[in-house]
């Protein structure tokens, strides 16, 4: 099974703003802090683990509303159809990348890996319009998406980022993390080549490093600051901003096989 969308919907994320239904039955959050209402206390401070780090676990969706440039000093908030929506003049394009990006738009982006029941990027999966949950442990932290049932693993046992090359190229590339302070920091290499960074086709290469700052503001909001460095398909790196937000009580992932429900006859072009 997998959560069916209309194609508006996956057209412009930023349309979505209620909570999808899950197909289990709703549990409450155990220890959760909780408003004199007995909702949950989303400004609440970020839980921690048993070391003292703040713990990020839980099931997590991206907020696709807000302006992306309304938070000045920071990084322009990045939307699942348009990672440059939020530049002034788009994304610093190598060239080719731009001519590529317009012809996969063009075609209605018709090879999104998503929409093939492929893998996505780093990126697109932090976005996407579908939940994901956070498993952190203390030698690694889990990242378990709904939408093509993906499976990332950022070490944090002490390990360094391996050289170009080595281990062979993956779908989510290969990430070591470290904390600093209340801040996750990863690093994340040997990625495939030929990637989707957004559903309208901006291109990811086998030589791009991707860095992600995240911290559990409080309760309810995850900040992720992520740096594309790409020199082989944009002329510098380049950074955004993506928020996440703790779903309500009971909320989990749905078991999602793509070929079960895949939609490949209805496309839709992204500007």
């Amino acid at each position: 099974m997998k959560r069916s969308f209309p194609v508006s919907v996956v057209a412009a994320t930023a349309a979505l703003t209620t909570t999808l239904s899950a197909q289990w039955p709703l549990y409450p959050y155990a220890n959760a802090p909780r408003t004199p209402a007995g909702t949950l206390n989303l400004t609440a401070p970020a839980p921690r683990t048993a070391d003292g780090r703040p713990d990020l676990s839980g099931v997590w969706q991206a907020e696709a509303l807000g302006d992306p440039t309304g938070d000045p000093g920071r990084p322009p908030l990045a939307r699942f159809g348009n990672t440059g929506i939020g530049f002034k003049d788009d994304l610093p394009f190598q060239g080719w990348a731009r001519e590529l990006q317009r012809k996969r738009s063009g075609e209605f982006s018709k090879e999104n890996p998503d929409g093939l029941c492929l893998p996505e990027s780093t990126l697109q999966l932090h976005l996407d319009p579908q939940p994901f949950k956070i498993v952190q442990t203390p030698r690694a932290v889990y990242i378990i998406y709904e939408t093509n049932y993906g499976i990332r693993t950022i070490y944090t046992d002490g390990r360094s980022l391996p050289p170009m090359g080595d281990p062979q190229p993956n779908w989510f590339g290969y990430s070591v993390g470290r904390w600093d302070g209340d801040t996750l920091l990863v690093e994340t290499n040997n990625y495939r080549d030929g990637g989707w960074l957004d559903a309208r086709g901006s291109p990811i290469t086998d030589a791009a490093t991707v860095s992600e700052r995240i911290r559990r503001v409080n309760y309810g909001q995850i900040d992720i600051e992520l740096t594309v460095n790409d020199a082989k398909a944009y002329t510098r790196p380049f950074t955004v901003r993506i928020d996440e937000r703790l779903l309500p009580d009971g909320s989990d992932l749905i078991e999602f096989i793509c070929n079960e429900n895949q939609q490949f006859g209805k496309r839709v072009k992204i500007q």
